[in-house]
């Protein structure tokens, strides 16, 4: 199957929700590249940004999951390759 490479940005505006998010991103490990996480102390929020090599359906449905957490919003930006 096609892979696409993007990136996820996600912001975490409550910090209830990161296990989930943590779980979610161990269950699809095998397609992150890598991951970066940012915490900004000063406006009391953490920035992460995730890169994936995977199906298209399969990003979607990582960055679906993850926009459904409550204090959690998140973007997905796609390369073209």
């Amino acid at each position: 199957m096609e892979t696409r490479v993007a990136v996820i940005s996600v912001i975490v505006e409550d910090i209830a929700g990161v296990k989930t998010l943590n779980d979610i991103l161990h269950n699809y490990s095998e397609y992150i590249i890598g991951r970066m996480g940012i915490p900004y102390k000063h406006k009391s929020i953490n920035i992460i940004s995730i890169a994936v090599d995977a199906p298209q359906d399969t990003i979607s449905a990582i960055a679906g999951k993850i926009g459904r957490i409550d204090g959690i919003t998140s973007k997905t930006m796609y390369s073209k390759y």
